[in-house]
């Protein structure tokens, strides 16, 4: 494999600012890898400077092999760029719309058209092609984005909040169909996100900025390994019956590290296995054991972790 987007110490100043500080960062061709930070981390300002919209301080960047400050038509050919609001004609169709993006990329028109009918099927939108975009919900206005974004037939995909303002299952539809677009044409996608457990389901690997700084990168399984290495188990434990005291005497077993309510019982982090300590401990009080189930760490625990530290 082969890295489709690279940058080395890249750095972007706003006078006094510094928005991306000495940033490394590596997205390999065919995987998808999610970019996560609080607002004002420096997410959309790497992007811009990926797309060559923005220029860098200090650094370097590569994108598809090319250097976006210095060749940014060569990178604008091969990479599609959804921001967070994708801006239409709202008194155009969706169809017209993206026969107009068609021509400003100069894809001949019998191509266009083949490539329009085809990517509005896919999207979920073959139904609503001659309707005015005004008409779209914002679920819609995204599935359209990404189509805009695939009409030129690009090698990469860099996405910024594509589900900004959505629904949980209008995001989840938005994810589902860049999962699947990547698996079926090979697509790297960089994608910008605060969607942590769709995010965690759906990418290779993350990287995690803070205050413009790359503070952890990997495969969520490895970055969840490094910043909890005292804690190696997690369980859900729920029960049934009197419960007072319960949540005190579970606290007070050993290699318990840290414990937080749930609905019916508690999340045990634990630096141990404590399992036969919980069954013990639920037997001599006499209640229903519901659930005794190991846990991963999720990427919230990790993003959470390394955001508090930094």
């Amino acid at each position: 494999m082969s890295a489709v987007v690279e940058t080395s110490r890249l750095t972007k100043r706003y006078r006094d600012l510094v928005a991306v500080n000495d940033l490394n960062l590596k997205v390999e061709e065919g995987e998808i890898f999610g970019f996560l930070g609080p607002n004002g981390a420096g997410k959309t300002t790497t992007i811009l400077m990926l797309l060559g919209l923005s220029e860098p301080a200090s650094g370097q960047a590569k994108v598809c092999g090319f250097d976006p400050t210095h060749q940014p038509l060569e990178v604008k050919k091969r990479v599609g760029y959804l921001p967070e609001n994708p801006g239409f004609y709202d008194d155009l169709s969706g169809r017209e719309n993206l026969f107009y993006i068609a021509r400003l990329n100069r894809i001949p028109a019998d191509e266009a058209r083949r490539r329009i009918t085809r990517l509005l099927e896919q999207i979920g939108l073959g139904d609503d092609g001659e309707r005015a975009v005004r008409e779209y919900s914002r679920g819609m206005k995204q599935r359209l984005g990404i189509a805009e974004v695939l009409i030129k037939e690009p090698q990469a995909l860099i996405l910024d909040e594509p589900t900004l303002g959505l629904d949980p299952d209008g995001a989840s539809r938005i994810l589902d169909l860049i999962t699947g677009l990547s698996r079926e044409r090979g697509l790297t996608v960089l994608l910008s996100s605060h969607m942590l457990h769709q995010v965690q389901q759906m990418c290779h690997r993350v990287g995690i900025i803070v205050k413009g700084k790359m503070i952890a990168q990997g495969q969520v399984d490895q970055l969840g390994s490094a910043v909890f290495k005292e804690r190696q188990w997690n369980f859900l434990v729920e029960v049934e019956g009197r419960v007072d005291g319960l949540e005190s005497d579970l606290r007070a077993l050993h290699g318990v590290a840290g414990l937080e309510a749930r609905n019916r019982g508690w999340f045990l982090r634990c630096t141990r296995d404590v399992r036969p300590e919980v069954l013990a401990l639920v037997s001599r009080r006499g209640l229903a054991l519901l659930q005794l189930r190991s846990e991963d760490t999720t990427l919230e625990d990790i993003y959470l972790k390394y955001f508090r530290e930094a």
